[in-house]
């Protein structure tokens, strides 16, 4: 039976689960690496000295070859994140009986969802769309910046029909729907973990991401501010920081949206609002 250890943030309930022995391992179980197992040697290759002077021995056929296997990917660590307690408590009986899945982390909370991804050695991590006080898009961004960085699967049923095209676009490996059957869960984050990406096709197809999706809270605060006119002295006031951490987070800003200036950023922002 698989130990907890609760720990507390703030008001939100945090569980580790296996321990800390299984954390210590010098690898990641979804690392695949080619393995020498060893020489094959085939009959026809060896001959003695009369059999050798009697015929050619064309170079295209080697007389060793080495025998390449890769090591199994399950199974994989797995943190999960979810807002919704049932939710969690679902996943947890979904995947502690899945001998192909080993659940590190179940919390509600998205910063420590974040934290935890590279000091439990996590695989595979599993987010709602939203996870206060962040959101996938958050996440994914957030994630993507770390050198080997989990797969991410959002688990969600928003509404919103650009949430799969988000996720793509952010690096996320799938995007499933909380009506899924729980068979259908459990294959689509075997998938992912094996190295494959998972996603709504007809969603994908039809839906253009929203641009504003990629920004940070922040971000899109100092966006909204701008179609207000308030010059760069005047957002550091009500931001409550310097002018340069000011013009660092606009340019931050216009290189996520793609654009050159404040101008361009205000007429991107009202168009993605329609």
């Amino acid at each position: 039976m698989a130990q907890e250890f609760p720990a507390r943030v703030g008001a939100k309930q945090i569980q580790l689960f296996g321990g800390v022995p299984r954390l210590s391992q010098s690898h990641r179980p979804n690392q695949r690496r080619g393995q020498t197992d060893g020489l094959l040697l085939r009959t026809g290759d060896i001959a003695d000295e009369k059999t050798m002077s009697s015929r050619s021995v064309s170079r295209s056929e080697p007389s060793v070859r080495l025998i390449e296997r890769e090591q199994p990917v399950f199974p994989v660590n797995v943190a999960v994140g979810d807002k919704n307690p049932m939710v969690l408590s679902a996943l947890e009986g979904l995947l502690t009986r899945d001998r192909r899945f080993n659940l590190l982390l179940m919390t509600s909370d998205g910063e420590e969802f974040v934290n935890c991804l590279d000091r439990l050695s996590v695989d595979l991590g599993i987010t709602g769309w939203e996870l206060p006080p962040l959101r996938a898009p958050d996440i994914l961004q957030m994630v993507a910046k770390r050198p080997g960085a989990p797969k991410i699967v959002v688990y969600s049923g928003t509404r919103d029909p650009t949430a799969p095209a988000v996720t793509l676009h952010l690096g996320g490996a799938g995007f499933v729907n909380k009506l899924s059957a729980p068979e259908r869960l459990l294959e689509v984050f075997a998938a992912v973990a094996a190295g494959d990406m998972v996603f709504p096709f007809d969603n994908i197809h039809r839906a253009r991401p929203n641009p504003l999706d990629s920004l940070t809270n922040r971000e899109r605060d100092l966006l909204a501010a701008l179609e207000t006119g308030r010059s760069n002295a005047q957002l550091a006031r009500e931001f409550g920081v310097s002018v340069n951490t000011v013009k660092f987070h606009l340019r931050n800003l216009f290189g996520k949206l793609a654009v050159r200036n404040r101008t361009q950023a205000i007429c991107l922002y009202l168009e993605a609002r329609r």
